[in-house]
């Protein structure tokens, strides 16, 4: 396969919430686990995945603290906010119109 999928930023922030809304996880494990699920279809780059991070605390939808990693370093672990949760629900919501609309126009062009 050539380069990994694009995804455009409202698909990353959505992407970022979902999963970290189980537990809270760390930049890096945080692209990993996307990675991970998507079958090595879905890459976060750095250049991507932290103005995302900083862009969701300052609308409130994450929050982070201070913590050690698994390889004993220190990192801000990320979770969702209350708001967070509500928004995630909402995107969620929009993702799955959208993606179903786009399924009818490939099913029926």
């Amino acid at each position: 396969m050539g380069k990994p999928t694009d995804l455009v930023q409202g698909t990353v922030d959505l992407l970022i919430m979902k999963t970290i809304a189980l537990e809270p996880m760390h930049g890096w494990a945080i692209a990993q686990r996307i990675r991970q699920l998507s079958g090595d279809i879905l890459q976060l780059p750095q250049g991507s995945l932290y103005p995302a991070l900083q862009r969701l605390e300052r609308q409130g939808w994450i929050t982070a603290d201070w913590g050690t990693s698994d390889n004993n370093r220190r990192a801000r672990f990320y979770r969702l906010t209350k708001a967070g949760k509500k928004r995630l629900e909402h995107e969620e919501a929009a993702w799955e119109r959208l993606s179903s609309g786009i399924g009818l126009v490939l099913r029926k062009a």
